[in-house]
């Protein structure tokens, strides 16, 4: 059975302190991050499966830890904050998160959270990866599990939701695809997603897919959702 760790970068060392105790209540291993000017090394040396991140944290705030570690891995990041508007919960999602709970919190939620987001990535939802994943469409590969898309010989790393999106946005390709089913793929659970949130994806894959030579891929099909249009967008 695998011993999921957590790494915790909190800077209040009582709220650490407690998470961690409580984390490892489940059988999870925690690292506690004690150097913020660090963060990224750390997250590299330990490995973790996952990370909770703080937003309010000396000289670096968690917005800029998490798109560093986005440049280097897609491991679930959550991450916790005071603030509790909808533009920072925005913020947080541009910048590669995969869940934002506000303080103060329930244990129980953080926990439950935790465990959404590992079955999603290791455990019962996760893909199978004994024999790699590829969709193809109209010349865009993409490898899921990796997670990376190709097109005419150029490739583009994408984040976790991203690649989510390019996945069911592909396999349904030339339909759209309602914004109902697409936050349903992309969050299971969420207490906090609203309109912006998609929007938000829906932009990051776009300038992904404009990186790799197409613009404008991303159609939206007003009052239904959005569909992939890559024929007529490619390039010349």
């Amino acid at each position: 059975m695998t011993e999921y760790k957590i790494m915790l970068v909190e800077d209040d060392v009582s709220i650490a302190r407690l998470l961690s105790s409580q984390i490892e209540k489940y059988g999870y291993k925690t690292v506690i991050v004690k150097d913020f000017a660090k963060v990224l090394d750390i997250f590299i040396a330990e490995n973790p499966h996952l990370v909770l991140l703080d937003i309010n944290l000396p000289k670096y705030d968690g917005y800029y830890w998490c798109r560093k570690i986005r440049q280097v891995s897609t491991k679930p990041i959550i991450l916790i904050s005071a603030r509790d508007s909808e533009m920072d919960q925005v913020l947080g999602i541009e910048s590669g998160a995969d869940d934002y709970i506000t303080k103060p919190f329930y244990y129980e939620v953080v926990i439950a959270k935790i465990k959404s987001q590992l079955r999603r990535c290791y455990g019962e939802f996760a893909h199978d990866v004994s024999e790699e994943k590829k969709i193809e469409y109209e010349g865009l590969t993409l490898f899921p599990e990796r997670p990376e898309l190709y097109f005419n010989n150029n490739k583009t790393v994408l984040t976790k939701k991203e690649a989510v999106l390019a996945e069911a946005l592909m396999g349904m390709a030339p339909r759209a695809v309602s914004r109902e089913m697409l936050m349903e793929k992309l969050w299971d659970h969420q207490t906090f997603i609203d309109e912006n949130t998609l929007n938000v994806n829906v932009a990051r894959l776009r300038k992904k897919l404009q990186e790799i030579g197409i613009d404008d891929a991303v159609e939206t099909v007003r009052g239904y959702g959005y569909r992939l249009n890559v024929t007529w967008r490619k390039k010349r």
